[in-house]
């Protein structure tokens, strides 16, 4: 467990900033997570990308153990809105993903996407593995030659202990959100994303 160091005499341990040790749900899947903004639209997108097998909003990269939505949204805990993603990589390679994510928000604006402002609703990539935090870096560099005039603001870190949001946060958009119509999760599916609470 992460120790913080209180003082000069004791350490107090903080799982939150543990690593993610979760394992995927079969040895042939792996793990991604980003932050884009708000999780709904963003794992419907992933969830409708053929080669992930599963989907989970949850929160990540804070200094609270065992968040809720109303914490996070309090500003207090540090942690992002994050969907974690197990996917097969024969079939849908890392940087399938990151192409994905680059395209579903604006990585220049600092903790905030459109209306959703806070530190929840920052830009990350968090990486499970050395492979995946090279093509992290490198998407970025590419990515970043796009904009001449702004800098992103992604960060780019080890993937931290995750913490599964709410059940009625998960599949949020493909369930019909709070007042929508249920939108389509289906491979291949390029409907456009309503995003509604």
């Amino acid at each position: 467990m992460a120790s913080i160091e209180e003082g000069n005499s004791k350490s107090i341990t903080n799982p939150a900033l543990d690593p993610d040790l979760d394992n995927p749900d079969h040895p042939s899947l792996e793990f991604a997570q980003f932050a884009a903004g708000c999780f709904w639209g963003v794992e419907l997108a992933f969830q409708r990308v053929e080669g992930v097998v599963k989907t989970e909003v949850g929160y990540s990269q804070g200094n609270v153990h065992n968040p809720n939505y109303k914490l996070i949204c309090s500003g207090t805990t540090e942690h992002a809105e994050v969907i974690r993603i197990q996917f097969d990589p024969n079939v849908c390679p890392y940087s399938n993903l990151l192409s994905l994510f680059w395209s579903r928000h604006d990585p220049t604006t600092l903790n905030r996407q459109g209306n959703d402002v806070g530190k929840q609703y920052r830009s990350g990539i968090y990486y499970y593995n050395d492979a995946q935090a090279q093509l992290a870096r490198e998407s970025l560099e590419a990515k970043q030659k796009e904009f001449t005039n702004k800098k992103i603001v992604t960060e780019i870190l080890p993937a931290k202990r995750f913490y599964r949001a709410e059940e009625y946060h998960q599949q949020y958009l493909e369930k019909g959100g709070g007042r929508g119509a249920a939108q389509s999760a289906a491979k291949g599916c390029n409907d456009p994303i309503r995003c509604y609470g």
